[in-house]
């Protein structure tokens, strides 16, 4: 275990001091559009101890994602195991979330295919899925883009969000070790 390295980017674990930097990255309200909102310390702390928990069960999680060159924290890029109430749950989760300076430049698709050849290759995942919710064409097209095909039939209502909440439903992406992840 350890970094996960692609051509522009250092995938880590968490350390308590990039609580400040993630706090700051979810204060942004273009980051949290299709979220529930900004990250109190308290909050962001609590995500940081459940991904190492999730690092250290599964050698995997939702990894600091910074820059080779500069070390800027970026944001996270990962996959963690999801078992919320899902029918397609337990599963491995693909997730990422950047500053927004940083969108546009093709991070969030390099370290995600670097973390799912790790998963499918390191750790011996069959299949990663990804959500969102159906206005979030971002990060649709970076799941479009790892070769990651939309499941209709999969759609769902967030279990965590009431039924009638504005971001309750959910489009499902699927990708499986069988499947060729392309070269971006």
């Amino acid at each position: 275990m350890g970094n996960i390295f692609s051509e522009r980017l250092i995938l880590r674990p968490w350390e308590a001091g990039d609580a400040d930097a993630l706090v700051r990255i979810n204060a942004d309200p273009r980051v949290t559009e299709f979220l529930l909102g900004p990250l109190s310390q308290a909050q962001a702390e609590e995500f940081i101890a459940a991904q190492n928990v999730q690092y250290a069960a599964h050698g995997t999680c939702l990894f600091v994602a910074t820059l080779k060159e500069s070390e800027e924290l970026l944001g996270f890029i990962g996959v963690r195991r999801q078992t919320f109430d899902a029918p397609f749950a337990p599963c491995w989760e693909a997730a990422w979330r950047l500053a927004a300076p940083h969108w546009g430049r093709g991070y969030a698709g390099e370290g995600a295919q670097a973390v799912l050849r790790h998963g499918f290759d390191q750790l011996g995942m069959e299949e990663v899925v990804a959500f969102t919710v159906p206005q979030n064409l971002r990060s649709r097209r970076v799941m479009e883009k790892l070769g990651m095909r939309h499941d209709p039939a999969s759609d769902f209502a967030h279990p965590a969000l009431a039924p009638d909440h504005p971001l309750s439903q959910h489009v499902l992406y699927r990708v499986t070790a069988r499947d060729r992840l392309p070269q971006m």
